[in-house]
């Protein structure tokens, strides 16, 4: 049983602003996590809940999500504290009311272009976190390309061979590998990226300005979020124009596109199976033809 007045208690502590411990609502939609809304009103948060293992993997969601605020670009969840209580390890933020019939595509096109104009030096993040809830490790890197093929597609692909998934995805894999950096030929910059940007983690306030959450960020090239926004349903040709209207995307997207989103697949071969698996494979053919 989750001990909210514990929670309460953290919450009060971390903000200064007394809170209840109830009411409480349970939210579902999520995989990964249980949610719920504490309290009523204006005082309501949105508080999410695992085993007591996993805080940091809520810790690094609250620095991304304060990382993303600072920008002052697009809206985020404001967080207020990590924490421990009982055998659960907890997330509280800001409960921000989705819904309503409105809906600024084009804004969130405009704004997530603003939060990619936040750049570093370097490549990475300051600590890792989890894509779903697969490790997503982020050091620190000069190179974009040695970052992808170390980080991501190969980490992903060691993990795919870990779960049973060997064969011709891992030979086509391999050949990638090896190869791919000559797709990647536009100089990307560090951008900051939210990570994880697929049309369940947008969403629009009751007065239409898009709100974005449950980040896996890094700096990176920005097209690799840009990538996943029209990966699993998209997020629609006026977000997509707005986006590009503020900060146009360099000749070869179209290609460097599928290379960013086969790690997302390979993430979910990794997480929810085979289903995944002829995707995955399809995509590898299609950029090793690119190289041809």
């Amino acid at each position: 049983m989750t001990d909210w007045p514990s929670i309460a208690e953290q919450i009060t502590a971390a903000s200064g602003r007394r809170c209840a411990a109830g009411p409480v609502q349970p939210i579902g939609g999520g995989c990964i996590n249980r949610a719920a809304v504490l309290g009523s009103g204006d005082q309501r948060l949105f508080v999410k809940l695992n085993e007591v293992g996993l805080l940091a993997m809520f810790e690094a969601e609250a620095a991304g999500l304060a990382e993303m605020a600072s920008t002052q670009s697009i809206r985020v969840p404001m967080p207020i504290c990590t924490g421990v209580a009982g055998l659960e390890s907890f997330i509280a933020m800001d409960f921000i009311a989705l819904g309503g019939g409105r809906s600024d595509a084009k804004a969130a096109g405009r704004q997530l272009a603003a939060m990619h104009r936040c750049r570093r030096e370097r490549f990475g993040w300051d600590r890792d976190n989890t894509i779903g809830s697969t490790p997503q490790p982020n050091p620190a890197y000069d190179d974009w390309v040695s970052f992808w093929a170390d980080q991501r597609l190969g980490f992903q692909l060691k993990l795919a061979a870990e779960n049973g998934y060997r064969g011709r995805l891992q030979q086509r894999g391999a050949q990638l590998l090896e190869r791919f950096g000559a797709l990647i030929d536009h100089d990307p910059a560090p951008s900051l990226l939210h990570g994880d940007l697929w049309g369940g983690n947008l969403g629009y306030a009751q007065d239409g300005a898009p709100v974005i959450f449950d980040p896996a960020c890094y700096y990176g090239d920005r097209e690799a979020d840009l990538a996943m926004t029209e990966l699993f349903g998209g997020f629609g040709m006026h977000f997509r124009a707005a986006y590009e209207e503020a900060w146009p995307l360099a000749p070869g997207y179209p290609v460097r596109k599928q290379l960013y989103n086969l790690y997302h697949v390979l993430n979910h071969l990794n997480l929810f199976g085979g289903g995944y698996l002829s995707q995955a494979e399809n995509m590898v053919d299609q950029l090793l033809a690119e190289l041809c």
